[in-house]
């Protein structure tokens, strides 16, 4: 039966969707399902509005058990303990670089993982209680529960005790974003950690295989390394796909001959427990991805890094009928962040053709907020975006890769500038020298304008952040060569 006072006010009449009887008073003005970058920002900003609004987070745990808070991949798995392990490692390079410097120091400098991760999780504890408390004050109702489309406006709501509730709103926000991808092969989902597992790892990971190619593989197999650990990774084809090639190859020369080993064009198709442990001993059989050969080795720890799958195909969506690619799950949407359902919308690693960062969905999420209710124009701006690989050499990118660049405009209209630079502070430890690198392309066609900015070296976000600024407003290379450098750091390159 249909509650005819809901809140003290009597219903609209039903309305005929499809063959569906749909209420028209709602109990709530947005539900956003999923609480992590993108979601809690479009929360948040609606709830400016003085917007009634749900936010539903769940974690599904890891094969091995592991769940996280309020906050999404990026605060409690990606970027922000991956910077911090990365940081990590780069003191570990400084304390080395000290010595040079003057500084004295005796006995034995060592690594301790579980002080790192117990920092590193105590200060993620921090953040979660913080978006809780946020989302409290700004009055957006949180549960702790999985959405799941069941009708036309209605989600069903169910918490780790099984207990289901019902609610429905007038607009949904899809932003469940993704997680990690594994092999199909025996005993990867029983022996194997990914991202998910590894920055809260109660014990160190000791020798480990690193099994792709993808940025969270080389930045992880990069602070390992720095950490002092055996690290091999082993690549199916190219490293860093998507990203610029020559960039790519630098970054992984640099780690070789920084102590990480590569194994190329080989995958795993077994891996067994040899011996029970923290960590165990792990046997990984890889097949060559050329012919017939197999190879075998030992490792404590094998750390699956081959990409990461969209959350879409357990909400409902085919309940409402939002439709997804079936190959990836990713939801393709226009140029609003709108699915083909007029009042379901979704922000982040979920849509299809997009690009998969933090800041892209928290702008996303507030922009598609505004313009919902604030009556705004503006939408997010999916070109020029930077981002910054955080491997053992840092690397900044705003704009075409030099591959894409041709492949758009043609060889004969792009020119690339490039140079190798010895970062200051490297000369006197006397490391490293002509590792460090940066190129421009530049659009012949279009007053050479700057198309496509690349480096390499440290704090190569830093450095990105501000050119990126310049790129938006259509910086030509007559213009940054008439810029004159700060002296003596990286970014006068």
């Amino acid at each position: 039966s249909i509650q005819a006072h809901k809140d003290g006010r009597l219903q609209k009449p039903l309305e005929m969707n499809g063959d569906t009887l749909v209420p028209h008073s709602y109990d709530y003005d947005l539900i956003v399902i999923g609480g992590g970058s993108g979601g809690l920002a479009a929360a948040k900003e609606a709830a400016k509005y003085e917007k009634k609004v749900m936010v539903l987070d769940f974690v599904r745990p890891t094969p091995l058990g592991n769940s996280w808070g309020l906050g999404g991949t990026c605060v409690n798995v990606g970027c922000i303990p991956k910077k911090l392990m990365h940081q990590a490692a780069l003191l570990g390079q400084a304390l080395q670089d000290s010595r040079k410097f003057g500084w004295q120091f005796v006995g034995e400098v060592r690594h301790n993982w579980m002080i790192m991760t117990e920092s590193v999780q105590n200060y993620i504890g921090s953040l979660n209680w913080g978006y809780r408390v946020a989302l409290r004050e700004k009055s957006v109702t949180y549960e702790n529960a999985y959405g799941e489309f069941v009708g036309p406006h209605t989600i069903k709501a169910t918490n780790k005790r099984g207990v289901e509730k019902l609610y429905t709103a007038e607009r949904f926000l899809i932003a469940t974003g993704e997680r990690p991808r594994y092999l199909d092969i025996p005993g990867d989902k029983e022996y194997c950690i990914t991202s998910d597992d590894l920055f809260s790892l109660p014990y160190c990971p000791g020798k480990t295989l690193v099994v792709g190619a993808s940025y969270v593989a080389l930045e992880c197999a990069g602070f390992l390394a720095g950490l002092g650990l055996d690290v091999t990774v082993m690549v199916r084809s190219i490293l860093l796909r998507g990203f610029d090639q020559d960039i790519a190859n630098k970054i992984g020369e640099y780690m070789e001959e920084h102590g990480v080993t590569f194994i190329r064009e080989f995958v795993p198709i077994k891996v067994e427990q040899i011996e029970k442990g923290t960590p165990g001993i792990l046997k990984v059989i890889a097949k060559s991805t050329k012919g017939n050969q197999i190879i075998e080795g030992e490792y404590n720890t094998v750390l699956l890094a081959i990409g990461r799958d969209a959350c879409t195909r357990n909400i409902g969506l085919d309940k409402v009928g939002v439709q997804i690619n079936e190959k990836t799950g990713k939801i393709p949407v226009n140029d609003e962040e709108q699915t083909n359902v007029p009042y379901i919308y979704a922000v982040g690693d979920i849509l299809q053709d997009k690009l998969e960062l933090t800041p892209v969905a928290i702008q996303a999420g507030r922009l598609l907020v505004q313009r919902l209710y604030a009556g705004a124009a503006r939408k997010c701006d999916y070109v020029n975006v930077p981002t910054t690989v955080f491997t053992p050499l840092e690397y900044g990118a705003c704009g075409y890769s030099e591959e894409a660049a041709v492949e758009k405009f043609g060889e004969e209209n792009i020119e690339v500038y490039h140079s190798y630079f010895w970062p200051l502070e490297w000369t006197v430890p006397s490391r490293d020298n002509n590792k460090c690198y940066a190129k421009i392309i530049c659009n012949i066609q279009d007053n050479e304008r700057v198309i496509g900015f690349h480096v390499l070296g440290p704090n190569a976000g830093e450095i990105t952040q501000g050119f990126a600024a310049a790129i938006k407003c259509g910086m030509t290379k007559e213009q940054l060569d008439s810029t004159v450098g700060i002296h003596p750091v990286c970014a006068e390159v």
